[in-house]
């Protein structure tokens, strides 16, 4: 995906639901924060974009988005990338995430804007999520020299999970640490 296709996704998605603060939660949240020509592909080969909105109590907002611009709608099928609602509980993330989220805002996107998560908080709720494609995903971009082991290290501290997954964020982050 690229950033012009996210903005369209954006603009699209706040018309939908009249909600002008669209947030980005999935990988393509990297796209707000990253040029894409400085993106691995496994940071910007997925065509979805997770979609949801701060102020969406019973995710009606993320529905209808998900019906008009979702997976097999006539949009997707014209533009090749579609968007997905979700509810803001979908992903979790680290304490203090909402102070870092990253605006996307241009002539593309109005009437509305986007925020996207910052990249290491992006990265920490993709491991949270513990797919293979996820850590692929952080495998990536820390091979690609954007994201910093160390941060993700600190987010990781900074997210509230089970101690089994948390010592599974720990074993997976450490790897990629200098032996202290």
């Amino acid at each position: 995906m690229r950033r012009e296709q996210l903005e369209h996704v954006l603009r699209s998605a706040c018309q939908i639901a009249g909600d002008p603060d669209v947030l980005v939660i999935g990988s393509q949240s990297l796209l707000g924060a990253i040029p894409e020509s400085r993106l691995p592909l496994e940071a910007t080969a997925s065509m979805e974009v997770d979609v949801a909105f701060f102020d969406d109590p019973d995710d009606h907002k993320a529905d209808q988005v998900d019906g008009a611009i979702g997976e097999f709608s006539p949009f997707h099928e014209m533009n090749g990338y579609y968007a997905q609602g979700v509810s803001m509980s979908t992903a979790t993330l680290p304490d203090g995430w909402r102070d870092r989220l990253v605006l996307v805002e241009s002539q593309s996107t109005r009437p509305g804007r986007g925020y996207t998560l910052e990249p290491h908080d992006c990265v920490v709720s993709k491991l949270v999520a513990g797919r293979e494609k996820d850590h692929a995903f952080a495998d990536a971009l820390i091979r690609a020299g954007l994201i910093d082991p160390a941060v993700v290290a600190e987010r990781i501290e900074m997210v509230e999970v089970h101690p089994r997954v948390q010592g599974r964020l720990r074993d997976w982050i450490a790897t990629y640490l200098p032996a202290t």
